[in-house]
């Protein structure tokens, strides 16, 4: 049975197993950016508090982008388990800094797939992948101007408070 289910699905088995491995490395960076959240909210960076709910969200909503498109193409999209997840920092610039780490892991994830795709030719897994790449771009840029704000601003004095009042008004405009 499992040879006929192969057949019917539009991916590879190789495929399949990066893209669910994919849909771990989301809902990691999601619980990571939910104890950044609650970290900053328990350190009194309300704002950064907010970024990092928000940056939760869109993981979870990336996890289950992959998550459906596995159902879609025929596959076996597996629900991940996630543990282990960091929830006390040494410092305000620590948390920046693993969450420009967290969004390079994900790109380099993702450009491992899409490589894979363009081995296998599989046209439909790297168009699909195309939105994510994008959205790559945005993450890393945000959390690299994220982590610019402690140079530029300083964390000395108020320096803390400034850079937490401006993450969340960090954007990203592709077409500049």
């Amino acid at each position: 049975m499992k040879d006929l289910l192969r057949i019917k699905s539009l991916i590879s088995a190789d495929i399949e197993l990066l893209l669910n491995q994919q849909v771990k490395k989301e809902a990691l960076s999601s619980s990571i950016y939910l104890a950044m959240a609650s970290w900053c909210n328990r350190n009194g960076y309300d704002f950064s508090s907010e970024y990092f709910f928000k940056q939760a969200d869109e993981e979870r909503h990336h996890q289950l982008k992959f998550y459906k498109y596995i159902l879609d193409m025929g596959g076996n999209a597996v629900s991940p388990e996630v543990t282990g997840i960091k929830q006390e920092y040494n410092s305000f610039r620590e948390v920046f800094e693993e969450a420009l780490d967290q969004e390079i892991s994900v790109t380099n994830a993702i450009k491992n797939i899409y490589a894979r795709c363009m081995k296998e030719q599989d046209f439909v897994t790297m168009e699909f992948l195309n939105w994510f790449l994008k959205e790559q771009r945005e993450e890393e840029y945000k959390a690299r101007r994220a982590l610019e704000l402690f140079e530029v601003i300083g964390e000395e004095g108020t320096g803390r408070w400034q850079i937490d009042k401006h993450v969340g008004q960090i954007k990203y405009d592709s077409e500049a």
